[in-house]
């Protein structure tokens, strides 16, 4: 029986998918890529904000057509989409089989042998910490995975359904993270990305206190990896015993990826975040000043978001210029608080701002990369380009997926997953290009 999924959105719900992938390869279920072939298929989905909701039904109902057109004999749907609206989905689209949560995805073998039972399955239990990996199977290349340190949130941001969808916090174990860890080492994984809902949090609900710094200590022991990346940290949670802990370890990539959404303390308070704007410039100027590569994300157009506070967000991005930078329109989402607040932006102004703050960090991203012509750097070779002749890859300073590549020209053959080092001769909006030293 061959089996195929699709998963979509984050990263984190990428390790779900490959987790259950592992569960049904030893089961003994043939997986495929090819969904004309795939006799079941899974659409992992997410359900963050609208758009994610318009591209899982989408999905769901292009896959569904692989009953007329393929060999589909199952549609199974699960992920975030599946927790957060699973009646709706089960009654709504009849192509579906089978409707499973996130704590039920340990059961998707058996879900899969109910369906072709001819048995419909509606089966979605509270949130809770989803499958514990068994032997899962990576999406990503050979050189790199993700390691998903917890789920759920408890920071209740006013615009978020992810505690709704997800639960409260739950962190994993530390020996049992540190044991996937050494697993995805022994498998050729030399870029291991730590994520969760807040990286930052880690381990408070399990040890009585955050222990992010030490997990990190533990994986940088392993033999095999080479670097280690951090996403998700939130603000108010970077201490400087974590920035102590990722300058002292080489194999720490010095990249902070910390979401602030906004500026303005109004807009803040608002969004139920913690922290304020001051504290928000501070950390930024403290963590540029030790050499660190800074992302994060924005939200324009949160209701009582007026053209002062939105200023005030644009003169921030002028003056902080964070290395990578990306921005959403605000999402009105049932159940949130922010959804019943006054002061709606109108869509179209939300849209607007975001448009301008991006064209903004346009000229901010070139502007930074240039700085880095005539440096040296590692670069982790992802591939190869046959129409522009030259070799993609990465430093510290990009994450995999949502940052920009460099371009790099060999005279001789570069081994994709290899470390080389590359002098960067020219900077373009969002990417560089370099020589191999090699």
């Amino acid at each position: 029986m061959r089996v195929g999924m699709i998963a979509l959105g984050c990263n984190k719900n990428r390790v779900d998918a490959e987790v259950m992938l592992g569960i049904l390869q030893e089961k003994g279920y043939d997986l495929t890529n090819d969904p004309s072939r795939a006799q079941v298929i899974i659409v992992n989905t997410c359900g963050f904000i609208g758009p994610a909701k318009e591209e899982a039904i989408e999905t769901i109902l292009e896959m569904a057509q692989y009953k007329q057109e393929g060999e589909l004999k199952a549609l199974i749907v699960s992920g975030c989409l599946a927790q957060r609206y699973p009646e709706d989905l089960y009654r709504d689209i009849p192509e579906i089989d089978a409707v499973i949560g996130i704590t039920d995805e340990a059961d998707i073998a058996k879900v899969i042998e109910a369906v072709l039972a001819r048995k419909r399955v509606l089966q979605v239990a509270a949130p809770g910490l989803p499958a514990e990996e068994t032997a899962r199977v990576l999406t990503t290349p050979p050189y790199m995975a993700y390691l998903k340190i917890a789920d759920g949130c408890d920071n209740c941001c006013s615009y978020c359904a992810i505690p709704m969808i997800r639960g409260p916090y739950h962190s994993r174990e530390m020996d049992v993270l540190i044991a996937e860890a050494k697993r995805l080492a022994q498998k050729g994984v030399k870029e291991l990305v730590l994520v969760a809902q807040d990286t930052t949090l880690y381990g408070e609900d399990l040890y009585g206190e955050p222990r992010l710094s030490e997990l990190l200590e533990a994986v940088c022991a392993i033999e095999g990896i080479q670097w280690v990346r951090v996403l998700y940290t939130y603000p108010e949670r970077i201490t400087d015993k974590l920035i102590q802990t990722m300058e002292r370890n080489e194999k720490i990539c010095r990249y902070i990826d910390m979401p602030i959404q906004h500026i303005d303390d109004a807009v803040l308070a608002r969004m139920n975040r913690n922290g304020t704007g001051a504290q928000i410039r501070a950390l930024a100027k403290d963590l540029r000043r030790r050499g660190f590569t800074l992302r994060t994300t924005l939200i324009t157009g949160f209701p009582g978001e007026d053209e002062a506070a939105f200023e005030a967000l644009r003169g921030f991005i002028e003056s902080c210029t964070f290395d990578r930078l990306g921005v959403f329109p605000y999402s009105q989402e049932e159940g949130t608080l922010a959804a019943d607040m006054p002061d709606q932006v109108e869509e179209e102004l939300r849209k607007a701002r975001c448009d301008e703050l991006m064209q903004l960090q346009q000229r901010i991203s070139k502007e930074l990369l240039a700085r880095r012509i005539g440096q040296v750097e590692e670069v982790l070779i992802e591939g190869y380009d046959l129409r522009a002749k030259t070799y993609l890859g990465r430093s510290r300073a990009e994450a995999p997926e949502i940052d920009g590549q460099i371009l790099v020209h060999a005279d001789t053959d570069l081994a994709v997953g290899a470390f080389v080092p590359v002098r960067i001769t020219q900077a373009f909006d969002y990417d560089l290009e370099g020589v191999a030293l090699t």
